[in-house]
């Protein structure tokens, strides 16, 4: 069979049987809408194997069909083939994790290859010139055209040392580039303290991982022993973490109101309101936001500008803060399924719609030019790939420094 019948193969399949898996999921007032899907996709895969010009290899057919059936859903569900859950289980379980420093999704509105939605400072990522917005066309040799993110973060991870090939096509090119990523267990990255004014001080949190609430609460009751009265905190390209890491920051500001709200078709609803007794910093906050804001850091900004308790300056955030969970299957797949949203105060979904600015404020044309050498490779920055000390000029910081100089805001 050729490439081409394949993929129509799989093509027809992956729509057929999309259609019947969310007619279930969206038709649950009547089985009879679901049975009679089904009953579609048996017929049309019965005619398929009688009637095709080739015979064709179902189990690939089935294959296509079901990846295809889990991106319908969202960008973080997938379906994981006996093989591929293997792989998944031995690599969380390997005590020696290589990581590249990537956080991924998949972008639908643009184009179904992976998107690089953040990239950790001083990863194996950031050293070979990837960054925020790079689209990922091939992993390994497979191409990410139908590849699920759970499938991607196989490929990624590695012992420590070894290397992976990724074929990268940056925003206004066409054509991919090959870049080689030395995979490298990455330590905790540390929050990043610049003195911007006498008395403002800004706080880069490139993620949100364990103990960050713990970190910031001793960092902020330091800046007050010094005498500094206002905090920025910068979460643009902030996208790993934990989502309870996310609400622990938010807690150190607001001091009433909900942090945010996790609900689920299956999951009871929680309700994360603010604690007064946490409240370590009641002094004027701005928060920085970009597109590379994903995850623990939405529900940061979201519980700030949400609540009144300071602004949020700069683009809407991704959309990520979900919770996902793996379902494993009798013949040794598995399903990983998003079982959760979180919801902002005002009750919009995060995962849909993001975290908008309250100032709206796009980032300059110098951040945006693309770094290329003469053969349209990204320029890999310095070894250290450490994160450039923040610019007056930057205009999202700038204005959140004139917010910040003016009247002052009320902890909520």
């Amino acid at each position: 069979m050729n490439r081409l019948s394949k993929v129509v193969i799989v093509g027809l399949s992956v729509l057929i049987f999309s259609y019947a898996g969310l007619g279930y999921v969206l038709g649950k007032t009547g089985e009879e809408k679901a049975y009679r899907s089904l009953t579609v996709y048996s017929e049309v895969l019965q005619r398929i194997q009688q009637d095709y010009v080739d015979e064709p290899d179902l189990h690939l057919v089935t294959s296509g069909a079901l990846h295809g059936l889990l991106e319908t859903l969202d960008a973080e569900s997938a379906y994981l083939t006996p093989r591929e859950y293997t792989e998944y289980k031995q690599k969380l379980a390997s005590a020696k994790k290589g990581e590249t420093g990537l956080t991924l999704s998949k972008h639908f509105g643009y184009s179904p290859n992976m998107v690089v939605v953040s990239v950790l400072p001083n990863s194996p990522a950031a050293k070979a010139g990837l960054r925020s917005g790079d689209f990922l066309e091939a992993i390994a040799g497979f191409t990410t055209w139908d590849m699920a993110i759970g499938q991607a973060l196989n490929l990624l991870a590695g012992d420590p040392g070894t290397s992976v090939k990724v074929a990268v096509v940056r925003r206004g090119r066409a054509e991919p580039h090959d870049t080689d990523l030395v995979r490298a267990q990455i330590g905790p990255q540390k929050i990043l303290t610049q003195k911007i004014d006498p008395d403002i001080v800004v706080l880069r949190l490139p993620t949100m991982e364990a103990g960050r609430a713990d970190e910031l609460r001793n960092k902020l009751q330091e800046l007050d022993r010094q005498g500094i009265r206002k905090v920025v905190l910068d979460v643009r390209d902030c996208g790993q973490g934990e989502m309870g890491e996310g609400i622990a920051v938010a807690r150190l500001f607001v001091t009433s109101g909900n942090i945010a709200t996790l609900r689920g078709q299956t999951v009871s609803q929680q309700l994360f309101a603010a604690d007064p007794g946490k409240v370590v910093w009641k002094g004027p906050v701005s928060v920085l936001i970009s597109s590379s804001t994903s995850g623990a850091a939405e529900l940061l900004a979201a519980a700030i500008g949400g609540n009144h308790r300071g602004d949020v300056v700069g683009e809407r955030t991704y959309g990520l803060a979900s919770e996902q969970k793996v379902i494993p299957l009798e013949d040794g797949a598995a399903l990983i399924l998003t079982a959760a949203n979180y919801y902002t105060a005002a009750g919009k979904s995060i995962l849909e719609e993001g975290v908008p600015p309250t100032v709206a404020v796009r980032p300059s044309s110098d951040d945006q030019a693309d770094s290329v050498d003469d053969n349209g490779a990204a320029a890999a920055p310095p070894e250290t790939a450490e994160p450039r000390p923040l610019s007056p000029e930057d205009p999202v910081l700038r204005k959140a420094i004139e917010l910040l100089k003016g009247p002052a805001r009320k902890a909520a």
